[in-house]
């Protein structure tokens, strides 16, 4: 390998979340601010945060039920 062309890795690399968790990975920044992470995501948390624009998912969920029903 070449020297000196390779980032500088930081292993206590600290990051802050938009939700106010702070946590430590391994990264070549030293400091990473993200809008959203496993504490707050809904995938990871199970709650559910749907913007309903129009009841357009209502309007899916039920579209969905009735295909369900005629297989």
């Amino acid at each position: 390998m070449k020297k000196d062309i390779h980032p500088k890795y930081n292993i206590n690399s600290e990051v802050n979340c938009a939700c106010g968790a702070v946590f430590t990975v391994g990264s070549t920044m030293e400091k990473i601010n993200v809008e959203i992470c496993s504490q707050c995501h809904p995938f990871f948390t199970g709650n559910e945060k749907v913007l309903d624009t129009a009841g357009r998912v209502d309007r899916f969920k039920k579209r969905a039920a009735v295909a369900k029903t005629k297989k």
